[in-house]
């Protein structure tokens, strides 16, 4: 018991004595560079994967309900208060001189196990495509006329509705349409290009 009473005592005698020998010898040091540094933000740099839109596209005159009136083809629309995406969505019909379209697409809210099936001219192209969150697509040869594309919904993912943002492509890389769906399952997102 004595030796650790004096170890104790040894220990707050040596911590008083070292914090008296610091006191006034301490100085700190000077920086070598200007503290009034000016500081420059960063520029800002837009996202590589900023479309390029065509410039005044022409667009087609297309009543949705004449599209949407085919039961064999397209989920009519339910009628729950409240409740806006239970019906078919139509994005636009656009005219245009490509002889290919490349249609790219992702997840637009948050990642959420989104899947669609992809139609070109009611044939199915792409049978399921799980939504994520970097645009993948795909590259369509446009028949002469009307090349209806349809998006339709195969679930809700975890939050609905079923959404997605797209973008439109015509042969020179130029966006023909860029946009967002928000669609109920078994729903389809629609558009229309026209090639001349």
């Amino acid at each position: 018991m004595k030796k650790i009473l004096f170890l104790i005592i040894m220990a707050a005698s040596l911590h008083v004595h070292s914090q008296e020998e610091v006191k006034g010898k301490y100085q700190p040091i000077q920086s070598k560079t200007p503290e009034s540094k000016e500081v420059i933000p960063p520029t800002e740099t837009p996202p590589p994967d900023e479309p390029t839109l065509a410039k005044d596209p022409i667009v087609l005159k297309i009543d949705p309900k004449e599209l949407f009136k085919d039961n064999t083809l397209y989920k009519q629309e339910a009628n729950v208060e409240g409740i806006f995406y239970r019906r078919n969505e139509y994005l636009g019909g656009f005219v245009t001189k490509s002889s290919t379209s490349t249609i790219r697409y992702r997840d637009a809210a948050f990642v959420d196990g989104d899947k669609i099936r992809v139609y070109h001219n009611d044939k199915v192209i792409e049978p399921e495509v799980n939504l994520v969150g970097e645009f993948k697509g795909f590259k369509i040869n446009l028949v002469k006329g009307m090349n209806k594309i349809d998006f339709e919904a195969l679930n809700e993912g975890s939050a609905s509705p079923n959404t997605a943002e797209f973008q439109v492509y015509d042969d020179n890389g130029k966006v023909i349409e860029a946009s967002q769906w928000n669609v109920g399952t078994g729903y389809k997102a629609v558009i229309i290009l026209y090639k001349e």
